[in-house]
């Protein structure tokens, strides 16, 4: 499920900023990048067996190298999506997701897109 109109879609941020920016709320990068490309997942469990659900950050270096740590990243609109062990994780609209769960999905990423409006480029 797409998270829109969040205010996080388009920015644009040096990596270094947002990787500790990510970090202090709780989304891990982790291995989810390529040399142009980075992914921040937050982890929700659930009462629901064999269920987890993620919000998904993801964006792409405009300029520099995601490896050597200078790029500058544009993000992505967010994603809700539903882990079902061991079949990985959907983020299609069919998905049920519980209106609990998109509210605070939704207030995680107002909370990012603030303090990302001071590191913005």
């Amino acid at each position: 499920m797409r998270l829109e109109n969040t205010g996080i879609e388009d920015a644009v941020v040096d990596l270094k900023p947002l990787d500790h920016l990510m970090g202090k709320h709780a989304f891990i990068r982790a291995g989810q990048w390529d040399y142009e490309r980075v992914t921040y997942d937050y982890k929700i469990g659930s009462k629901e067996k064999n269920i987890t659900y993620y919000i998904r950050i993801q964006g792409y270096a405009l300029e520099g190298d995601v490896d050597r740590g200078n790029a500058v990243i544009k993000l992505s609109t967010p994603l809700l999506g539903k882990h079902y062990y061991p079949h990985g994780v959907e983020y299609g609209e069919e998905e049920n997701f519980p209106e609990n769960l998109i509210e605070r999905a939704n207030s995680l990423v107002t909370k990012i897109q603030e303090e990302i409006n001071q590191y913005k480029k």
